[in-house]
Formats: structure tokens, C-alpha cells, sequence
């Protein structure tokens, strides 16, 4: 594999019917959605820095470089991208973009994140042996104390944090995407194969992959096999997406109709470049002017783009402890665990000081109170009515929320939105899930 990909320009009608395919979907509630999704490193001083950083994980001595924002505010939430090597490559290789420098470091996205204003914060991890085995699913566990060292030390938006990677790297992705559906938003698989596992595999993860049909290395029946899986996942209708012919040096974008909201599938095959994440049209040469960077960062950032720096940053330390409060936009009334005993099922009462009251929003797309307590979809609903209670928190589906810019909160296990029953307005009123209506019983904002 070259350690520079070359890439060509950018096909202005793959990106328009991309973009009337793609579904808008954010990681908070309406204006206040950086507020809510923020991490322990925000509002304090930044504890990582550009640069190589080592870090303890399974017991071995792993290395990662970190890209932090020219301009980095600690009160601003940042989108997080991980970008991961290929075999025999290396985390430099990824972050200094090769002999193409900059404008491909990252497989060209953080080139197109310091134009669209340097809103993003990027992460080359490296691989052991310069590979993605994942033996015992080390390189996830690498991946998650990575986490918790980036969460910890800078401002991360937990809702806004993405993968990619190119051939074993994309492995890798696929990996992450199997075994971390409620951490990552989105992944970018570039000429990928299921080399490093997928633990997991069920749930569904906004997916892009690109493969060329000329490639002689991971053949492109890899690729496909590992977008059917977050097709099925995804929900959406199974098709044969169309392929350039052989020969004819073009490529051909597909986003998938049916899928669930807030979770596209996306399909790039092109022919020309053979094993490559940046083919060029009209030619068998790749170059950082492909047009893969444009589709994918196109593709990641239709999830929202992070308020500036220069927005109201959000209360290091709310009234009434850690946390905020979920306001029904109805109501006016707050979001209440009461006695945070498990399967007491939450309700709306009017705001205050109580601890029940209280919700954070983390990297798994949980909703937890004090004493490690989480919303709760009961017994694993997923139909109309299903009661949201409080229980300890377990990591399934059925606790994890997507928060979204529109104001409703979804179970990503369900798809439902978190509803005030029969639209009730009154202190008591039980919270459940229900189908999305666009109701105002079903909006909520945050308050500190």
C-alpha cells in the first residue's frame, strides 16, 4: 500500500444525491445541544496537547497521535475522529498525510475540518505490528482507554464521535462499528474485510463504505459483505446498488432508502485504482484530490456541526449538582427519576433541586443519574407505551438515547421517542415511549 494516496476531483452530483438521501440527525437538544453533550475535559484546562501520547492498555505499552484544533476552547464540545493505518502502515502515516502532507493527512479530513472551521479534533492510533489483529479484543480496549483519556482531558461531544480507516484499518473500523454501536455516530470503511472481528454486530451505526472493483488485495465482495451487515442492522431495503462498469474509470455513490432515521447506509464503488481509499476519476492513479474525502466528510457531518467556540459554554457546575434538567417543551415541567429505585418509572413534575432530576449524557449514549442509574426502556420494549424507568445501569440498548436537533430524545434500541403520555402536561404525568408524531410532548430542552 503507497503511503501517500493520490486522490481527484470532487463529483458535484454524487455529493446532491447524497445530500437529498442523507437524513439531518444531531447529538443534542435543539440550541442547547453542546451544553448537554459534553465531557469531563470541558470547562476545565486542556490536560492532552498535540502530539505522540503513550497509554497502558491490556497490559501494554500503545502510542496514538493527537490533531487538537488550532484554536481549541475547553467550553466548546468537539467532534472526535479517529483515523486508523493499514497494514504495514503507520499512525504518522495517517496524520502526516504521507508525501502528500497535509491536504491528506487523515485521509483528507482535516483538511476540509479546518475549513469548515476547526471544529474537530483527530486521533491516529497505532496498530501492534503495524496491524489490526484485535486478538481478545485488544485494539477495542485500546480504543476505549483512548476514550477515556481524550473524554477526561479535552472537550469531546460524545455524540459526535466517528471512525475511519483504510483496509486493515477499515477492519478495524468495522470492528468498532460492531462491538461500539452506542460510541461511534458513524464509520467510514475504505476497502475493508472483516479482519479484526465483530463482536457484537447487531445494532445499527450510520455506515459509509468504498471499495474498488479492481481490487486485488481485499476484493470487493469483502466490502460488500461488511455493508450488508449494517444494512440488516440499519433497517433498510436490501438492494444490488449499481457499479461503474469495468473499464470506465468513474465511481457510482448509493445511500439506501427504507433505512431507520438517524442510521443511512452508503455505498461508493469505483473503478480505476485498485486497493486505494483515494481512486481518481478518468484514470488507474490516485492523489489527494480524490473525491472520497468529500463523500465521506459529507457524510459524517450531516449528524450536526458543533456549535463555534463562540457560543454560550455551558455551566461547569449547574444548580443542584451534576447534570441538567430535562424540560418538556409542553409542559415545562422536568424529567423525574422521584426515588431513583429501580423500575420507578420517571414522570414529569415540577423543577427543582431533587437529585432525580439530574441526567448526563455520556459516550455510551446514556442518559445516567446519581448512583449509576439510567433511563430505561422497561423490560427491553420496544413498542407504544413501554414505560421509561429508572434502573442500574448495564450497557444495553434499551439505555441508550440518541438526542437530536429537532428536540426529541430516540431509543436507538426502539427508534421511539420519549413522549409525555396522552400528551399530559400535569406534574405526575408518566414518560414513555412512543412513535414520533412531531408533538410537542414529545420536545425537550435542557436546563442547567
Amino acid at each position: 500500500m503507497r503511503r501517500r494516496p493520490v486522490l481527484g476531483g470532487l463529483a458535484i452530483g454524487v455529493i446532491l444525491a447524497l445530500a437529498l438521501a442523507a437524513v439531518v440527525v444531531s447529538g443534542g437538544f435543539g440550541a442547547t445541544a453542546s451544553a448537554y453533550a459534553a465531557t469531563a475535559g470541558c470547562g476545565q484546562a486542556p490536560a492532552l496537547t498535540s502530539g505522540t501520547h503513550s497509554i497502558t492498555s491490556s497490559g501494554q505499552n500503545r502510542s496514538y497521535i493527537l490533531r487538537v484544533p488550532s484554536n481549541y476552547d475547553s467550553n466548546h464540545p468537539y467532534r472526535l475522529i479517529f483515523g486508523f493505518h493499514w497494514v504495514g502502515g503507520t499512525a504518522n502515516d495517517v496524520d502526516s498525510g504521507g508525501t502528500d502532507g497535509y491536504n491528506w493527512s487523515y485521509y483528507g479530513l482535516r483538511r476540509l475540518a479546518d475549513n469548515a472551521g476547526n471544529g474537530t479534533i483527530f486521533v491516529a492510533p497505532q496498530g501492534i505490528g503495524n496491524g489490526w489483529g484485535n486478538s481478545n479484543g485488544q485494539d477495542v480496549t485500546f480504543v476505549d482507554d483512548m476514550l477515556r483519556q481524550l473524554e477526561a482531558g479535552l472537550c469531546v461531544d460524545p455524540t459526535q464521535i466517528f471512525s475511519s480507516g483504510f483496509s486493515y484499518g477499515g477492519a478495524m473500523t468495522y470492528a468498532l462499528a460492531c462491538a461500539r454501536p452506542a460510541v461511534f455516530r458513524a464509520v467510514a470503511v475504505y476497502s475493508g474485510a472483516n479482519l479484526s472481528g465483530c463482536s457484537g454486530g447487531t445494532q445499527p451505526v450510520a455506515y459509509i463504505g468504498l471499495h474498488g472493483l479492481r481490487d486485488g488485495t481485499l476484493p470487493i465482495a469483502n466490502g460488500r459483505a461488511l455493508r450488508d451487515t449494517f444494512v440488516r442492522n440499519n433497517g433498510c431495503t436490501p438492494q444490488n446498488p449499481p457499479e461503474p462498469a469495468q473499464g470506465s474509470l468513474t465511481h457510482i455513490v448509493t445511500a439506501y432508502s427504507g433505512c431507520r432515521a438517524g442510521y443511512p447506509v452508503v455505498w461508493a464503488a469505483f473503478d480505476g485504482a485498485g486497493h486505494d481509499p483515494g481512486p481518481r476519476d478518468g484514470c488507474t492513479c490516485d492523489g489527494w484530490q480524490t473525491w472520497t474525502k468529500d463523500v465521506v466528510w459529507s457524510f459524517f457531518t450531516q449528524f450536526s456541526s458543533p456549535a463555534p467556540p463562540s457560543s454560550t459554554p455551558p455551566s461547569s457546575t449547574p444548580p443542584g449538582g451534576s447534570g441538567q434538567q430535562i424540560v418538556g417543551a409542553q409542559s415545562g415541567r422536568c424529567i423525574d427519576g422521584t426515588s431513583l429505585t429501580n423500575g420507578t418509572q420517571t414522570q414529569l413534575a415540577d423543577c427543582g433541586a431533587a437529585a432525580g432530576q439530574r441526567w448526563t449524557y455520556n459516550s455510551s449514549r446514556q442518559l445516567t443519574g446519581p448512583g449509576n442509574k439510567c433511563l430505561d426502556a422497561s423490560g427491553q420494549g420496544t413498542s407504544n407505551g413501554t414505560a421509561v424507568i429508572v434502573w442500574d445501569c448495564t450497557g444495553g440498548a434499551n439505555q441508550q438515547w440518541n438526542v437530536n436537533a429537532n428536540g426529541t430524545v430516540t431509543g436507538v434500541q426502539s427508534g421511539l421517542c420519549l413522549d409525555a403520555n396522552g400528551a399530559g402536561t400535569a406534574s405526575g404525568t408518566k414518560i414513555i415511549i412512543w412513535s414520533c408524531n412531531g408533538g410537542a410532548n414529545q420536545q425537550w430542552t435542557l436546563r442547567n
